[in-house]
């Protein structure tokens, strides 16, 4: 059934419209853009490559078990990823970005142990098949306090929203539980770039989020939730408007808390993450 992530709550729900209007407000032309149009510039990225589980552990109500996906659910391997964004330069210090990050890690394995999932036992020797799906779309905006055109050091706030779909079921069908959750989360975000005199460049960029208390979370129950989604790159500049690049990516976080909507166990959820990605990328200025 679906319930509500720890993170999902009415303040932090007001803290999103709030970065979302601070996003609006960015995208909108200032009174002297208005006679004076800025130098619009479309920047597409592609990146394509593998990603590792580190460590992922998950639990479902307070008497459920803290399950471990790379001991027994089957995130042992590496799995293809995908990353697309576009960025829109609106002015030599304005830029608004548009990402979406697929991310469905799809396993079957043969449960070592007893596994208790919001109420549901499955027991030790149960053939699983295990859905972790987490593809998310991140609205950004930055500003860039470097007036070289050759270096970039930007500050800004992101706007992400999460669609995950978390899945644990018998092959034969007959023992399931699934949760799914829709909801926004807001962001701090920095990014730099430095480009040398032939061609080559290196960048680092950070996507974070930390939320310690229970205020944040808007309800009675303690809360902790965080995201960090961070990179380093290393490209070079190609003819006809292109780059090709190079990134290694930790992504990660998670929350732990209860939520109001309890569905079949008692809403309580621990849920953390730590992966690796490696890709190849390319950047196209479309114009």
């Amino acid at each position: 059934m679906p319930r509500t992530h720890p993170f999902s709550s009415p303040r932090l729900r007001a803290a999103s419209l709030v970065v979302l209007a601070a996003l609006l407000a960015a995208a909108l032309p200032s009174p002297a853009s208005a006679v004076e149009a800025p130098p619009y510039r479309l920047t597409g990225h592609m990146e394509l490559g593998f990603l590792a589980v580190v460590s992922h552990r998950i639990q479902f109500s307070n008497d459920g078990t803290y399950f471990s996906y790379t001991d027994e659910g089957g995130q042992n391997n590496l799995f293809a990823v995908s990353r697309l964004s576009l960025d829109l330069k609106l002015s030599p210090r304005h830029t608004l970005i548009f990402l979406y990050q697929p991310l469905r890690l799809e396993t079957r394995a043969l449960l070592r142990n007893d596994l208790r999932v919001d109420g549901l036992d499955f027991p030790a020797g149960t053939p699983m098949k295990f859905v972790y799906g987490f593809p998310f779309y991140r609205l950004s905006w930055l500003y860039n306090l470097s007036k070289d055109p050759k270096k970039e050091l930007s500050l800004g706030l992101s706007l992400q929203i999460r669609n995950a779909t978390i899945e644990f079921e018998s092959l034969d069908g007959a023992l399931f539980r699934t949760n799914n959750d829709i909801g926004p989360v807001p962001i701090l975000k920095v990014r730099t770039r430095r480009v040398f005199g032939n061609g080559f460049w290196i960048g680092a960029e950070a996507d974070g989020f930390y939320a310690p208390v229970s205020y944040i979370n808007g309800s009675d129950n303690e809360v902790v939730g965080a995201i960090l989604d961070a990179s380093l790159r290393a490209g070079l500049i190609l003819p006809k408007n292109a780059e090709a690049f190079l990134n290694i990516r930790y992504l990660g976080g998670g929350a732990v808390g209860t939520s109001d909507d309890v569905g079949p166990g008692d809403g309580y959820v621990k849920n953390w993450l730590h992966f690796l990605t490696v890709t190849a990328g390319l950047t196209l200025h479309l114009f």
